[in-house]
């Protein structure tokens, strides 16, 4: 089975409907990230077909529960979830924010090929960062109680912040601090036989 039939095949599963160009996009930034992957040492990853569901499948898991406002992609590192998104969701603003500059550079540089007009790459910390948006994203950045800290500046009460964790995270869930509410929705990755949530947390009203 081709890389591009496994991608295919994991979307279907999904039920993520992209049309060539798009899946062409996708297997496209997974040819980069291999490549700058040797030298800069971008994810922990090494073997491509590996990255069609621990990178690309597990980022999309998330677009039912995504809405359409812009999105703040924090501590987005080689550009995960956020790029794959932003090629789902081409009429959706995408922050990509992380403070690692060669990170960074690699996410600029993958925009700048897949012509993702929709991102835009903000190198800087966290703290720096002034522009609330809609939603937060972030994937494997920190922990929940952590996560609430570094954002709480750019959290109205309208923003959600959205929290992809590798397990259930009931620890760091009773670990919220109050003033926050918070749900958890599973994630089922094709390709993956590991435990993936969504923990969503918004202000208390």
């Amino acid at each position: 089975m081709t890389d591009r039939d496994r991608l295919l095949d994991g979307l279907r599963d999904l039920g993520v409907a992209l049309d060539a160009d798009q899946v062409t996009a996708l297997l496209t930034y997974r040819d980069l990230l291999v490549k700058w992957n040797r030298a800069f040492n971008l994810t922990a990853v090494r073997e491509p077909g590996e990255m069609i569901a621990r990178h690309l499948l597990d980022s999309l898991a998330v677009l039912p529960h995504l809405d359409d406002g812009d999105t703040l992609d924090v501590g987005t590192g080689a550009g995960l979830p956020g790029i794959p998104l932003a090629i789902a969701r081409p009429g959706q603003r995408f922050v990509l924010l992380d403070g690692n500059g060669k990170k960074a550079r690699f996410v600029r540089q993958a925009r700048r090929e897949l012509g993702l007009d929709n991102v835009e790459v903000v190198h800087a910390r966290v703290e720096q960062y002034r522009n609330a948006p809609s939603q937060i994203i972030s994937r494997a950045f920190a922990a929940l109680p952590d996560i609430l800290a570094v954002t709480e500046p750019l959290i109205a009460p309208h923003t959600r912040v959205l929290a992809m964790k590798a397990a259930a995270a009931e620890r760091e869930l009773a670990e919220l601090p109050a003033g926050w509410t918070a749900r958890v929705e599973p994630l089922s990755v094709p390709g993956l036989d590991e435990t993936r949530v969504l923990v969503i947390i918004r202000r208390s009203q």
